[in-house]
């Protein structure tokens, strides 16, 4: 995966379609991704088809319930 700040996208959008074709290209914003730029191929398979049985395994009917039980987390403070 091409990693590229956003002022070398803007730079060279040529560079970034160029990287786009081997992987996925993450634009970042202030150190932060921001954007991922695909090629159309990826893009489909994502959108198409894996997106949808993805989202559809975290679908939920108004009717079902769900037991949570959060675990008892204790926060350690180092000592020093």
């Amino acid at each position: 995966m091409t990693r590229v700040t956003s002022r070398e996208f803007n730079q060279d959008v040529s560079a970034a379609k160029r990287a786009a074709a081997q992987g996925p290209v993450v634009v970042t914003d202030r150190g932060e991704p921001a954007f991922v730029l695909l090629n159309i191929d990826d893009y489909r398979r994502l959108a198409e088809n894996d997106m949808d049985e993805f989202l559809a395994r975290f679908r939920m009917d108004d009717n079902d319930d769900i037991e949570f039980a959060p675990a008892n987390l204790e926060m350690r403070i180092p000592e020093f």
